[in-house]
């Protein structure tokens, strides 16, 4: 397989996601994996897809999971037959019992989810939030070509003053790489205690920078070299996407977060990029959820909530899918009482 051909294709579709990159297969390197370059009877490519494999060896089996893909049109029925004809030889050649995806279609796309449908899959738009292995709902903004002033007098106006607060005092935003990595670590713990998250190690940020490369960076806000805020952001697909975020417990009224959001959307509009994506507000709807203050923040650099179809399973194997899923829910229960 031709993969400068896979990922010019990922990368320059507009359901392309940097989850559905060859890079990430160097952050998920737990999991195996395999590729579908999906062609027509011309030759031409239509769709791609990354399949993450991870094993289940007690039942000499394994699970599918293809995040964010695959890639292609959903409204194209024979692109995507052409790729479930790949997907059935990969899962007969994995033993697996079950293959989960949660491509990029818009919950109102009920042509796209009709088409998954008629191949087999399962659709399961009842989930909302953390039932959801990635987020429904993503907050966005759409640059359309606009400059950065136009961009930034769309902001409420709370949002323009405490970017130029954090300017006045002295607050300064740069673009690093690997060198500011114990910065944004020490920075994630404190949020994580914070806000109550379990927080990934920074063997694991490390390994999306090197995975991406020029790709990825991380955006950082100092105040006399003190790290008050910091983000992990990916540029892929035409979207710079704002990963991992994080911030001091001190010098909060210096708004560095409001300063680090304008200066990663100045990014993208500066590269000419089609969207600025804040990436996850679940239950941005529910303004008593704990998480409702992530989507007001958001909120006011005036963009939109993108809710997306949500996941869709394919199950190759009915018994050994009943026998996993119990096992799923026993490693659970045993997780929650320790």
């Amino acid at each position: 397989m031709d993969m400068n051909e896979y990922e010019h294709f990922c990368s320059e579709h507009i359901n392309g996601s940097f989850t559905q990159s060859s890079c990430w297969t160097e952050v998920k390197d737990n999991w195996n994996s395999e590729y579908i370059v999906a062609k027509d009877k011309d030759g031409n490519t239509v769709g791609t897809m990354l399949i993450l494999i991870k094993k289940i060896p007690f039942l000499k089996t394994s699970m599918l999971y293809a995040p964010r893909g695959p890639v292609c049109d959903f409204h194209d029925r024979n692109a995507l037959r052409l790729i479930f004809e790949q997907i059935k030889l990969i899962a007969k050649k994995h033993r697996a019992y079950t293959l989960k995806i949660d491509p990029l279609i818009d919950e109102n796309d009920f042509e796209a989810i009709a088409n998954l449908k008629s191949l087999g899959f399962a659709y399961h738009g009842e989930k909302v939030g953390y039932e959801n292995t990635q987020c429904r709902e993503n907050y966005r903004i759409e640059l359309n070509g606009r400059t950065a002033e136009e961009i930034f007098q769309s902001f409420k106006p709370k949002w323009r003053y405490n970017i130029r607060l954090a300017q006045r005092k002295g607050v300064e935003c740069k673009f690093c790489g690997k060198e500011a990595l114990d910065d944004f670590d020490t920075l994630m713990k404190q949020t994580s205690r914070r806000d109550g998250f379990d927080m990934r190690t920074k063997e694991y940020f490390a390994k999306i920078l090197d995975a991406f490369g020029e790709g990825a960076g991380l955006c950082m806000c100092y105040y006399d070299e003190i790290p008050l805020s910091g983000a992990l952001f990916i540029d892929y697909a035409d979207t710079v996407s704002y990963v991992y975020g994080c911030s001091s417990d001190n010098l909060r009224s210096l708004m560095p977060n409001y300063l680090m959001q304008w200066n990663m959307i100045r990014y993208a509009s500066d590269r000419g990029r089609r969207v600025y994506d804040f990436c996850g507000v679940p239950y941005w709807y529910d303004e008593t959820h704990r998480n409702y203050g992530v989507y007001r923040f958001k909120q006011g650099f005036n963009g939109k909530v993108k809710t997306w179809a949500g996941e869709f399973d394919y199950t190759f194997k009915s018994a050994t899918n009943f026998c996993a899923d119990l096992m799923m829910k026993a490693r659970e229960t045993l997780n929650k009482s320790r």
